[in-house]
């Protein structure tokens, strides 16, 4: 399993969103500026995220875009299968024989749920309080 940039550029970008959205909408070029992450990929990422119900943009004078929900209530794993797909560590197919079958349900599909697991207990909220947390203390961890 590796994510794209797309994954990983999304959830950077969600957090800054939520990080900075107290006073209404961010606008697409703050945020770019912010993250050094081109407009014009976040404007393709923030589609997605959209159709997905995870943002929602307001148009005019002041507009960009604000969360859907709560960050409390949005997983890195909606965020990531939203703009990557279902997550998997491997695409193991139909077991074909015994041996394949005990592999598959022991380790990869283990993985799978373990990981799927944790990344839909860490929300939104969890990464926006790591990250205002890394800025009090000056640290990039």
């Amino acid at each position: 399993m590796k994510l794209s940039t797309k994954g990983r550029y999304g959830l950077r970008a969600l957090a800054d969103l939520a990080a900075n959205a107290q006073d209404g909408p961010v606008s697409l070029s703050e945020t770019s500026g912010r993250q050094k992450i081109s407009l014009n990929y976040l404007e393709q990422i923030f589609g997605k995220l959209s159709r997905a119900g995870i943002v929602t943009g307001v148009k005019g004078a002041g507009g960009g875009y604000k969360l859907a929900r709560d960050m409390d209530q949005i997983t890195a794993g909606e965020v990531l299968r939203a703009l990557e797909g279902e997550i998997s560590v491997v695409d193991a197919g139909e077991p074909s024989d015994p041996v394949q079958a005990a592999v598959k349900s022991l380790l990869w599909d283990e993985i799978d749920r373990r990981v799927n697991g944790y990344l839909d207990e860490l929300t939104l909220g969890d990464l926006v309080r790591k990250y205002q947390k890394n800025l009090e203390r000056k640290e990039i961890r």
